[in-house]
């Protein structure tokens, strides 16, 4: 058996099954190196989406820097054998400036490096992250960090803009009517999950507040909105709030959908709302869709 130099770190190394490295007969440098990917040839189909996803990688939100998870896209010919996926994030290392900023201006920008990096007509993306916004105590004025999920999602064909779409998944508070109705006193409450996805016009330029607009939309038609900050006349408030305006998941969604429908620059919309509910193991959900 081998003895090694304990001593040092290659001995150890070896002891525990490292060996040497082989010499090889393939090239090692890249302009000498095999490209497959760009082989040309009958490959039987086109395909519409071929890319990297679960890609995290800094972002900024309206100032504050988060981390964004993206899924990148591009087609591909019948002719080409695969897509040299490095690329992707050499386009995407072009737009970095201390995080990638989360504007429909900058994606588009993004699509269309990857789209000419690529060499493809199409190129699409998908990025999702936390929002975060200063949010006041409705009474006291106390400022602190509330924060929501938004997703992003793009595509281009050529020049044109196929697909622009915003999802935002907040929380809220909702107060059954039902429970307010038949009780002497109290009512219970619960905690709703609101998700909207926005289909926004993508010849129309969008106005520059537009995750404001659909958020307030989102929270102000429900019972209460959640403070990440709340003392004793705050807490009253938001008590006594709630239970003057009680929501089943139903009116929720709907009275959500009557202030979007209103957006000229939204061509539709999905709403869902699942409210974890305080009396039941189970939850209630509602799901609303329209188009214009």
């Amino acid at each position: 058996m081998t003895e090694f130099d304990l001593s040092t770190r290659e001995g150890r190394w070896k002891h525990f099954g490292s060996v040497d490295p082989i010499k090889g007969t393939k090239p090692t440098t890249k302009s000498e190196m095999t490209d497959l990917q760009s082989t040309h040839k009958d490959f039987l189909f086109e395909i519409e989406e071929v890319g990297i996803t679960n890609l995290v990688y800094p972002v900024l939100v309206d100032q504050f820097q988060t981390a964004g998870n993206f899924s990148f896209s591009t087609s591909l010919n019948q002719d080409e054998k695969g897509i040299n996926m490095s690329r992707i994030l050499e386009s995407v290392e072009k737009h970095y400036d201390n995080g990638i900023e989360l504007e429909f201006h900058t994606l588009y920008r993004l699509l269309k490096s990857l789209q000419s990096k690529m060499e493809q007509r199409d190129a699409g993306l998908d990025v999702s992250a936390k929002w975060f916004f200063n949010r006041l105590s409705p009474v006291t004025n106390m400022k602190a960090i509330g924060h929501a999920d938004v997703t992003y999602g793009m595509a281009i064909e050529d020049d044109t803009v196929t697909r622009k779409e915003l999802t935002i998944k907040a929380m809220v508070t909702t107060l059954c009517p039902c429970s307010k109705e038949i009780s002497e006193y109290s009512a219970h409450n619960q905690r709703g999950v609101i998700t909207v996805k926005a289909y926004i016009n993508k010849e129309e330029e969008i106005i520059d507040d537009y995750k404001d607009i659909i958020l307030d939309a989102m929270e102000a038609n429900a019972s209460s909105l959640l403070y990440p900050i709340l003392k004793r006349p705050d807490e009253k408030h938001v008590t006594e709030t709630a239970y003057e305006n009680p929501r089943f998941v139903e009116d929720l969604i709907r009275l959500v959908a009557a202030d979007l429908v209103e957006l000229t620059w939204l061509d539709g919309f999905d709403i869902e709302c699942r409210n974890e509910e305080s009396i039941h193991q189970h939850d209630a959900y509602a799901r609303l869709k329209h188009r214009k």
